[in-house]
């Protein structure tokens, strides 16, 4: 069968051929039980499969489900089918100010109108379009109706960074959605998606018998692919893949798990999905390659990042009250943890007694979101053209190209970015100066995908950065020093080399590069090195800059 990338039309991927994952049974279970029904999750993680999947089902569309958990639904004695409102509101215009807002919701609206033979108000306010299209829908086909909402929160979201927009958008929407209330006595079903639940847009106070299934453990698996899933549907494309690769379908399987599985919305933080868009695309090109980073609004989480001078490390283990999973506010007002987690960068990855712990889902998103750091330093066709000389130089073991790659990156880090530390003494200068340039080459090389550890411990301390090319077995291990006007820079490297081998850092490896660098305070550039290798014979070797 054909694999349903790109695919969210439920009749599409049915009628064509393609791979379906049944999820029907979640959708059974919450018709038989919820009457107004919201689901929070990232963009690209199934929403939209799933509100075309609700469509076809109460349409009665029997021949789309033969051989699914939902063929018996259908069959049940007095099934009826609804009529069903279903909004895209991902698909609504945001460029064109309020007014293009409005006139996109309301073409979506009269569209469906059209299609269900119904007449609206003649009114420019979405709110009573939308309310209209309710009555008249319900009087026409004399029977309630099903109201599907895929992304109710999109267009608000889309403005992270213009706080006036946000609002007056929200202020909108609230409008909008609070007619679902008012038509009460003519909905039979309500269902509603988006990447969180926001609690001034009116819909979940107005609406007060929302039941929120986003962190309920049985449905975590409604969208997303369990590891389960992924061997169960997709056998033929694992073999084909684990062939190329001249490996195992288990070692495949495994690289997979560390490069795609990893996201929780469940509070008891056990089941863990692959997204699906990521899955599909890596068995296309059958290559490991940071897909999820085109899927989303990228320049607008590239701008948030740099407004707010966020670093990749910060966020790892990052622990959060349990009640900030279940809501953790409006885009203007929540902290960063929280957008990046509605934004699914973040995601559960433990759980405590009164906290969970945030961390990236895998290597994927850390990689994509180190990428998004790291160009709004460099545009991405230097960062392109950097990535291919970095790489080279670590999976060759090329110590003087990997430095020239690095300062060309630390030349290009914004003054401004060093300003935060004009007020701090002496001494706290050069820890903030060696934290910028610490994190800074962090992202990056989470951002060429290599594999990366920060600060990784040992029964003696830790090490700035411990990293490895996936082709090469080599590891590096490096410590940075900051050397200040007055001292040697040539000393601080050795102190660097010297720190590596006097608390065996690379120990726990069997091929190792131990790296000393030291980086000049007023240039703000790795001045002088020192490295040491067993393996490869290279016992203080510096440059001569």
């Amino acid at each position: 069968m054909k694999l349903p990338a790109g695919i969210h039309t439920f009749e599409r991927l049915r009628k064509e051929g393609h791979v379906y994952v049944d999820k029907t049974k979640y959708l059974v279970d919450i018709i038989d039980n919820i009457n107004v029904c919201f689901l929070a999750r990232p963009r690209r993680f199934g929403k939209s499969l799933t509100v075309s999947t609700f469509e076809a089902l109460f349409s009665g569309r029997r021949d789309l489900f033969e051989g699914l958990y939902a063929e018996e639904f259908l069959n049940r004695e007095g099934f009826e089918s609804s009529p069903v409102i279903k909004l895209d509101m991902s698909a609504i215009v945001t460029n064109a100010g309020m007014e293009g807002i409005r006139e996109t919701i309301n073409a979506q609206l009269k569209t469906i109108a059209d299609q269900l033979n119904v007449s609206l108000l003649d009114s420019k306010l979405p709110g009573l379009l939308f309310n209209s299209l309710i009555i008249n829908t319900n009087a026409k086909y004399n029977q309630k109706v099903v109201i599907l909402v895929d992304e109710y929160d999109a267009p608000y979201t889309e403005f992270v960074n213009d706080t006036d927009m946000a609002n007056e958008i929200r202020g909108e929407l609230r409008n909008f959605y609070k007619q679902m209330k008012a038509c009460d006595d003519k909905i039979r079903f309500i269902f509603l998606t988006g990447i969180s639940k926001f609690a001034r847009f009116g819909v979940f106070s107005t609406l007060n018998t929302t039941t929120d299934i986003s962190l309920m453990p049985e449905f975590a698996g409604m969208c997303g692919y369990t590891e389960e899933e992924i061997i169960k549907y997709f056998p033929d494309y694992l073999e084909d893949t684990a062939q190329k690769y001249n490996i195992s379908t288990n070692e495949l399987i495994d690289r997979m798990r560390h490069y795609y599985n990893g996201f929780c919305f469940d509070d008891e933080v056990q089941t863990k999905l692959y997204n699906p868009f990521s899955a599909l695309s890596f068995f296309t090109r059958k290559k490991f390659y940071d897909f999820w980073i085109d899927t989303g609004s990228s320049i607008v989480i590239a701008n948030y990042l740099k407004n707010r001078k966020l670093t990749v490390e910060q966020f790892r283990n990052y622990p959060i009250p349990v009640s900030f999973a279940e809501s953790p506010g409006d885009v203007d007002t929540t902290p960063a943890e929280g957008f990046l987690y509605q934004c699914g960068y973040l995601t559960l990855r433990g759980k405590t007694k009164d906290k969970f712990l945030l961390d990236y889902p895998n290597t994927e998103v850390l990689n994509a979101i180190s990428r998004l750091l790291i160009q709004n330093i460099v545009t991405e066709k230097v960062f392109n053209a950097m990535h291919n000389e970095l790489t080279t130089a670590v999976s060759s073991n090329n110590i003087e190209e990997f430095v020239k790659v690095v300062n060309r990156l630390l030349a290009k880090i914004p003054y401004e970015d060093f300003s935060g530390g004009e007020e701090l003494t002496e001494k706290n200068k050069l820890i903030y100066l060696e934290k910028i340039c610490r994190n800074t080459i962090l992202s990056f090389l989470h951002g060429c995908g290599l594999n990366v550890f920060a600060e990784m411990h040992t029964n003696k301390g830790r090490s700035d950065l411990v990293f490895s090319h996936v082709e090469n077995p080599t590891v590096w291990v490096v410590e940075i020093k900051i050397a200040s006007k007055r001292q040697s820079a040539r000393k601080r490297a050795q102190e660097a080399l010297q720190q590596i081998k006097d608390n065996n850092y690379a120990e726990p490896f069997a091929s190792a590069i131990c790296l000393g660098v030291a980086i000049k305070e007023e240039k703000r550039l790795i001045t002088e090195w020192k490295a040491y290798s067993e393996e490869l014979k290279m016992k203080n070797i510096k440059n001569e800059k």
